[in-house]
């Protein structure tokens, strides 16, 4: 089970004066999950606007309905060999999104799953979070335990020429569960549809 409130303190850190995103590289998919175009650049190199507006797209999964929309998967031990997607979003991570053979590898592969019938945009996110120690009294405390490192992805529909709207699918790797990155397991987001 995911805690809401760890997905709350990482959603604090996804505006632009505290932004842990260091990195963001993503791709544009057609309709028939062929990649129209891609990016890789610094997280400050955007403009301000830019920024802001990747920061929301986001929180989107951080802040989606826990346990509902954003799940928690465990990545069976097995499935951890070489080859395997995991060593693929591992390569990522380690290469804090440098490395664009990585990127068209993982393109391909959500290409080829994710096809759902309109063109939309996979946007990457590299971070690094600094974890503060928190006191028996929930009180933070200073200096920190541990710098989470986590690779965050969106998924969009394109609402214009290169303009995602709001995520639909996307995950957060590896998840953040007491207030620590844990390879074990992803957090994976999917909008449930309303019923009208």
């Amino acid at each position: 089970m995911i805690n809401r409130e760890d997905m709350l303190e990482l959603s604090r850190r996804m505006t632009p004066a505290r932004a842990s995103v260091a990195r963001i590289a993503g791709a544009y998919f057609d309709e028939e999950g062929y990649v129209d175009g891609t990016f890789n650049t610094h997280f400050l190199k955007l403009s301000a606007a830019e920024r802001s507006r990747n920061l929301n797209l986001a929180k989107t999964l951080l802040l989606a309905k826990t346990n509902e929309e954003l799940k928690e998967y465990p990545i069976p031990a097995a499935e951890r060999k070489p080859g395997s997607i995991w060593q693929l979003l591992d390569g990522i991570l380690e290469s804090e999104l440098k490395n664009d053979a990585f990127l068209d590898i993982l393109y391909e592969v959500i290409g080829e799953k994710y096809q759902p019938g309109y063109s939309y945009a996979c946007f990457l996110y590299f971070g690094q979070y600094d974890v503060p120690v928190k006191g028996s009294d929930k009180e933070w405390l200073e200096g920190s335990e541990e710098v989470y490192t986590y690779l965050l992805c969106t998924l969009s529909p394109l609402e214009g020429e290169y303009e995602p709207g709001k995520p639909t699918a996307g995950f957060l790797y590896p998840a953040f569960k007491e207030r620590s990155g844990n390879c074990e397991y992803m957090n994976v987001y999917k909008k449930i549809k309303s019923v009208s």
